[in-house]
Formats: C-alpha cells, structure tokens, sequence
C-alpha cells in the first residue's frame, strides 16, 4: 500500500504560473505538479522520495488520454501525491530534457516517445519507464495505478536494486553519447549514406520502410542533390515518387494544405493529424528543391498550398513568428475528425456534380477508413486531375475549377467545426528553420511578401529572442505573453539554426546586419558548445555556477535526425556557409573537425544521418556563388536562372549596385566583387564563382544555366 493516498499531502499542483502550453493544460490536475526545476528536486531529496517524471507536448494525443484516464482520477492522483514528487515536461520547451530522458526509457524499456513515464531516484537518475501506460492493465500492459504501487514498494524496500538499474541505465546513456576516433571525410561517405537509405526506399508507395511512415526531409533533400549533382537516377526516382506520394496522400491536408505529422500505414493514407511547424517548414524546402531539380509544377503547387496553410493559420501576421503546432483532435473522443469526412457530410456541402466529382478525386465513399468511425473518409488524391481528363476526356481546367470549388466549400464548412488548438509558443529553432524556407521559397517562387514575412519573423526573434551579443532565448514568446523568470535554456539547434536564418536574410536583403548577427551567434555557438579537446559540438552549454539537475549532467552530441536536422551538421554547414561569405578559415577548420570526429560512426545511422551527408557534401564540394548586380527584368532573368535546380554548394545572391563599396558585403565576397570588371552598359550582369575561381561576367540566363553545369 503506498505511504500516503491522501491527494493533498504537501502536494500542490505548481503549474499555476506556467507559461507551456502542455504544463498549463495539467493546472486542474489534483497531482501536484512541479515544473523541472531545483524545487522539484530538493523536495524529492527532503522527503527522500522518488520523482515520477511525465514528459509530453501539447500535441501529443496519447498524452492528454494518459491525463485524463490518470492524472485526472483522484486516486492515482492520491497513489502519486503520497509516494513521488511529479515533475511535468514540456517536451517542446525542454528538449534538452527529454532527448536524454528519451534514451533512458530506451535503454531501460527499447520504446521511446511520447508521453515519456520515468521514475527517477530523487537526483534524477531513472530506474524505471516507460511510455503510455493504460489507467488498467490492458493492452498487454500493465495498468498505472499497480506499477506506481510497485516503484513505490522498490524505492523503499529495495532501494539498493533501485540504485544500481539508475547507475546502469545512466552508463548506458553515456555510451550512446560515445563515438569511436574519427574517419576520413569523403563523397564515399555520402554515397553510403544515401546508399542505406535507398535500401530501404518503398518504390510502390514512396517513403522509406513500412509503417508507420515518417517524411524524412533531409534524406529527399540529400537524394534530390545527389540526383543533380552526380546524375544518380536512383537518388532522382526515389525523391520524386516519396514527394509525389506524400503530396497525393491523407498525410497532406488536401483541402487547407500542409503535412500531418506521420502516417499509421504504409501508403500515406491515415495520419496523426497533429501538424509541426518543423516537418512543414522542411518539406516546404523539399518541394521548393523538387521543383527546382525536377520542374514538376504539381510541386510548385504544393509548396504554395502549404505557405496558404501556414499564412492562414501557424503567423503572426502583424509581429512576425510562427506557431509551434495544430493539435490532431479536439477532445479525446474524437480521432481526426476534424479533418475527415463522412460521404453524406460532404454531400451536404457539395452540388451533384462538385461531389460526383469529390467523391473519385478525394477518395470519399461510404466506407471509409477511420477505424473509431468507419464512415470518416481521410481525403487523399485517388485520380490526378491529368489522368481523369485522360479517362473522361474532359479538360484539365474544367476539373481544376471543380475541385477548387469542392476544395472553397469544404473548408468553409470544415471552418464551422470546433479547430484543434494550435500552440501559439514562438520558438527560436523552429521560427529560424521556417524563416530560412520562406526565404528559399520566396527566391524560387518569386514571391516578395513570403520574403517579407521571413524577415518581419527574423526580426523579431533577433529584437525578443537575442541579447545582441551572445545571449540567445530558446522561446522567443509565450502563448500569453507570460516571460517566465526561469527561461528554458537556449540549445545548440537555437543557435545553428539561427546562423543559417540570418545568412539567408542576408542573401534575401543584402542588409549587413543579417550578415553581421550570423557571425556573432556563430562565435557564440563556437564559445558555448564547441568541444575543442573532441571534435563536435554539444547540444547544451555547460550551466555556469550550479550543478545540473538529473540527466543533464550526462553531455550529448546530437548527430542523428529525429525528426529536425541533427545539431552537429547544423552547425557544421552554418559554419561552412559563413566562411565562403567571410573567408575566416577557422569556421572551416572547425566544420571539418566537427564532421570527422563522426566519420566513424555516422554511416550506421543510414536514413538518420542524411543531414550529415548534405553537411559534408557541402564542406567537400566548392561552394557554387552566383552573385546576381543590377535591377530591372535582366536581373530577374539572370536570378531565376541561377536559381533553377538545386545543390546543396550553390548560393545565389541579388547585389544591388548600391552596396558596391567598402563595406557593404560580407569580407570574401567584397574582395570578388569589388575587383570584377562589370560589363559595360548592361543593366544586369552575373558572376559565377566555384570555390576561388570566378569565370567571366555574363549578361544572359544561359550563359548562368551553362555555367552552372555540374563538373564532370
């Protein structure tokens, strides 16, 4: 029997202040609650007792039905109270937390994710968990309420075992962390690389392996690289159909546009439908490279349906930022429904001949493939609008014009339901990977208020998120405009990716101080995160004064993505990016050593490591500059040249005649420029660089295309 079943025993629910999104939704819960802090900690230690650990998102489905059939039950909540200190994370606002707790719960159980269940010694050390555990023993697992009992019974009775599993669980997180000398960095690598994950390339379906399936973002951009830049048509095929696939399935909102988060099955069909900025900020870039390296229009479509979606519903519009997630459900008896249809919910909404046509289009029958509610139909694209003006002999701007029409009407009736609640939270990572891919997007597509948007975002994350030297916040705003004083420390992803947001804005602007900002956060990422004695960087600083709590004394070297591009490439290819801009030799010396000291190792990640594959390609190969001075029609041309097909090495930049003076760009590129003898009485002209060679300027778009023709 525990200790103490009293709900109220000295524990309080702390979440009162909290400015998460994830803690503020456990406020009502009778656990007391703590947020991850030293409090949490010296009460575990003070009363000897261990911490139960509950790390979630405000996103997370199984998440709020662990709170509701548990946290929610007075009597686990008395079963709680009386035996653990409850410590609540938001895995969002503290992934420095989770990422190491992750591994323990993998080490101890062989399943991660989320909600993540730990029960930890009272400094931290976990020597249990798990992940969703049912209120009953069902689902072949053991109910909530008897294995609390039982990590209750071992912290008090056999707390030596308890002990020694936290040591052996610890060890076993550390030896993750530890990686083998390095190697030598080769294209090789790469291909190896790319190799693995073609091996396990679904060429029916799209995608990489079965289900459930996950886009991988970096992987199609590494495959649509290699496709270019070594004429792989394996690489190609496989970027193409998973892009295509993707695009046509339910794991795609087909009416407002943007990716869910992954799909239960193989073909794309049924998805969780949380949508993450993250997963939709890098397959925006993927269908921005899909259609530069493939010219597929369809592509282009998509890219700009998800910037719709995004506009619409994930911005601020009027400060700038990006919100961090759209939750799946709206409350817990629902699965979806939002975004699924039955035939006769359509019907209602659509004429005769918008639904005849809906219904082939979008797949929607009377069955449909919802298992909570067969009737739900989870819109994917059964027939391209190509292959049914084949079939039916009807033109392609006819059936344009009524799917857009069905599309107008059922979003407007999908608008009157109840919306999934969207985390407003503006985080640093996420808004600097979003930013950097409405800049892309904004070159590519042509599209000046995209690009607008991403410096207004910029901006702002630079004014509330940096301190104008070193100093850089992990969350740039609160949903409520809470600023918490305990502020959730930055990450090595804050600052690399921040580096890489302020290099585009540079390219997009020539504003000096974009450029100016990436050198500073990248000094300070060097001076914060940088192992010098070991190669590589970690993903957090070392605290300054205080001891860290639990797990985060064990370091971690993030090498793997899962689900955003690891931290060490990240940084590598910022870095990489700056010197070609800079000259400074160091920040390449420290990419390269950063990359070697995994070159060992990263080959048996396969999928995972495919930003570390880009990273290198774009350390091995000269960096590809087309530097674009002049205004007018001739520069538009000459831009949109250079920006036809991707590599990863090419960098295209717009130089108003303006800034060619002293110090007006960056330091390497000034040193080019400022000497190249510009074409006499030409409106525009174009410089191609590779690597510290400049061919002669060019006046015409196909002079740029010939030159940027991969070297043989």
């Amino acid at each position: 029997m525990p200790q103490d079943a009293s709900p109220t025993s000295g524990a309080i629910n702390q979440l009162a202040s909290a400015a998460s999104s994830y803690l503020r939704s456990a406020r009502h819960q009778p656990v007391g609650w703590h947020a991850w802090g030293e409090a949490a900690f010296a009460r575990a230690q003070a009363e000897d007792k261990p911490i139960l650990l509950d790390i979630g998102a405000v996103w997370c489905h199984w998440c709020h039905v662990m709170d509701r059939e548990s946290y929610e039950d007075p009597e686990i909540a008395a079963i709680i109270n009386g035996n653990f200190v409850a410590v609540k994370v938001d895995r969002d606002e503290r992934p420095d937390v989770d990422a190491r707790y992750q591994s323990a719960v993998s080490a101890i159980s062989g399943q991660g994710g989320w909600p993540l269940t730990g029960f930890l010694t009272s400094d931290g050390r976990p020597y249990y968990g798990g992940t969703y555990f049912p209120r009953s023993d069902r689902y072949g697992r053991a109910g909530f309420g008897r294995v609390l009992l039982a990590m209750a019974q071992v912290w008090r009775e056999r707390r030596d075992e308890a002990l020694e599993a936290a040591s052996n669980v610890m060890a076993a997180i550390e030896g993750n962390e530890s990686f083998p000398g390095g190697g030598e960095l080769t294209r090789a690598l790469t291909d190896k690389i790319a190799s693995a994950a073609l091996s396990t390339f679904d060429l029916d379906n799209g995608g990489f392996g079965g289900q459930p399936k996950f886009p991988h973002p970096s992987a199609l951009d590494l495959l649509l690289h290699l496709g270019a830049s070594r004429d792989d048509a394996r690489a190609r095929e496989a970027a193409e159909i998973t892009l295509e696939k993707m695009a046509r399935g339910g794991v795609y909102d087909q009416l407002a546009g943007g990716f869910h988060r992954y799909s239960v099955d193989e073909h794309w069909i049924v998805p969780h439908f949380e949508k993450m900025l993250y997963d939709n900020s890098e397959l925006l870039r993927n269908y921005v490279h899909g259609f530069q390296s493939l010219g597929r229009d369809d592509f282009r479509e998509t890219a700009l349906h998800m910037m719709g979606w995004l506009d619409a519903t994930m911005t601020d519009r009027e400060r700038g930022g990006f919100y961090a997630s759209q939750d799946a459900d709206v409350g817990l008896d629902d699965d979806g429904d939002y975004f699924t249809w039955t035939a006769a919910e359509a019907r209602a909404v659509l004429s005769p001949e918008e639904f005849a046509f809906a219904a082939g289009y979008w797949d929607i029958g009377e069955v449909g493939d919802m298992h909570h509610n067969p009737a739900k139909n989870v819109l994917h694209v059964n027939e391209t609008l190509e292959e049914r003006a084949a079939r039916e002999g009807r033109s392609l701007e006819t059936l344009r014009a009524l799917r857009d029409a069905a599309r107008s009407k059922l979003l407007a009736a999908r608008a009157e339901r109840p919306t999934p609640f969207i985390d407003r939270t503006l985080y640093t990572s996420w808004n600097a990977m979003a930013a950097s891919a409405y800049l892309e997007a904004a070159r590519v597509l042509r599209m000046d208020p995209a690009r607008d948007f991403a410096l207004r975002t910029l901006d702002r994350l630079l004014g509330a998120g940096w301190d104008g030297e070193s100093a850089l916040r992990h969350v740039i705003a609160y949903p409520e405009g809470e600023t918490p004083l305990d502020q959730p420390p930055a990450t090595l992803d804050d600052y690399a990716f921040t580096v890489h947001a302020c290099v585009d804005a540079w390219i997009a602007s020539g504003e000096m101080s974009y450029y100016r900002a990436a050198e500073k956060l990248a000094d300070a990422m060097i001076a914060a995160f940088h192992d010098r004695a070991s190669g590589g960087f970690f993903d957090t600083a070392a605290p300054v004064g205080v001891a860290p709590l639990g797990a985060l004394g064990t370091q971690r070297k993030p090498l793997q993505d899962s689900p955003t591009p690891a931290g060490n490439p990240a940084a590598a290819a910022a870095l990489v990016r700056l010197e070609a801009l800079s000259g400074r030799r160091e920040y390449r010396e420290i990419a390269e050593d950063t990359l070697a000291c995994f070159a060992g190792v990263v080959e048996r990640l396969g999928l995972f490591a495919s930003s570390y594959g880009l990273a290198l390609e774009r350390l091995l190969l000269d960096p590809v500059q087309v530097i674009v001075t002049g205004s007018g029609p001739e520069a538009e041309q000459l831009e949109a040249a250079a920006a036809s097909g991707y590599a990863v090495n090419r960098t295209v930049m717009r130089i108003a005649p303006s800034r060619l003076v002293p110090g007006g760009l960056p330091e390497a590129i000034e040193e080019v420029l400022l000497q190249a003898p510009a074409p006499a009485g030409a409106a525009a002209w174009a410089l191609v660089c590779r690597g510290r060679t400049c061919l002669p300027p060019v006046t015409d778009a196909e002079a740029v295309r010939r030159a940027l023709q991969p070297e043989s």
